[in-house]
């Protein structure tokens, strides 16, 4: 029987990041006293779903909501850089949302006598385009940069992600990989394809110049496809950024 890696499980992940930053008392105690000013709204959950337009705050009841469900949008922007995903308003989400969301929603709103609004999704960028499943969140704003998850669906993100998605965080990151690159390819040179006996100066001289190869051919495919890194697109509404 062949072994498999276990999919990463994107809510395990982000209850991670969230709990390493503060505890659940501590962040319950703030949605707590933001939740106090916020003020009631009324709308149908569908049409909402697929036409938000602003940024909204709901209004629920504290003591009601479960203190693992509450992230703040650090803990998201993390999420989202290490395994570059978007963070967008439920609008752009061209997938179908699962009907236990919207159960999870009725739900929500009977329990808390409100109506929610603001809907929020972190999933892969393909996801705002075309119909896949790749662990989507659904969340709600509850004010001053806090979200409630409400539910996800689909299934797992890939083991490796992270991993393979590392490079596309920073540009530092990806300066990094591009020299490693250049530094394999260096070796690969043949001892003496330039001289006799090739010198350590000769050797940073061929790095240098697979190096500014490498590079050349990144910013090329980079701005053809008008790719950017994960740290400055993970808010983006672009689907070529």
């Amino acid at each position: 029987m062949m072994w498999k890696l276990p999919g990463t499980n994107l809510e395990h992940k982000l209850l991670e990041t969230r709990n390493k930053r503060i505890t659940e008392k501590n962040i319950l105690e703030q949605v707590s006293a933001i939740l106090q000013n916020v003020q009631e709204q009324d709308d149908q959950i569908i049409s909402t779903l697929q036409n938000e337009e602003e940024e909204f705050s709901n209004s629920l009841n504290p003591s009601l909501l479960h203190p693992e469900n509450i992230y703040h949008l650090k803990d998201i922007e993390k999420i989202c850089i290490n395994y570059r995903l978007r963070f967008l308003d439920s609008k752009y989400f061209k997938a179908k949302i699962p009907y236990e969301a919207l159960i999870k929603i009725k739900q929500l709103e009977k329990e808390h006598q409100t109506s929610l609004k603001g809907f929020k999704i972190i999933a892969p960028a393909k996801l705002f385009k075309l119909e896949n499943a790749d662990d989507p969140i659904l969340m709600a704003p509850l004010g001053q940069d806090y979200f409630y998850l409400i539910h996800k669906w689909g299934n797992d993100l890939h083991p490796l992600r992270r991993i393979l998605m590392w490079p596309l965080k920073t540009l530092e990151n990806f300066a990094l990989l591009l020299l490693v690159c250049s530094l394999l390819l260096a070796l690969l040179v043949p001892d003496g394809m330039f001289s006799p006996q090739q010198s350590t100066t000769e050797f940073l001289m061929i790095l240098f110049f697979i190096f500014k190869w490498n590079c050349g051919l990144a910013i090329f495919y980079g701005f053809k496809k008008g790719k950017n890194f994960s740290s400055a697109i993970w808010r983006s509404k672009f689907y070529n950024a």
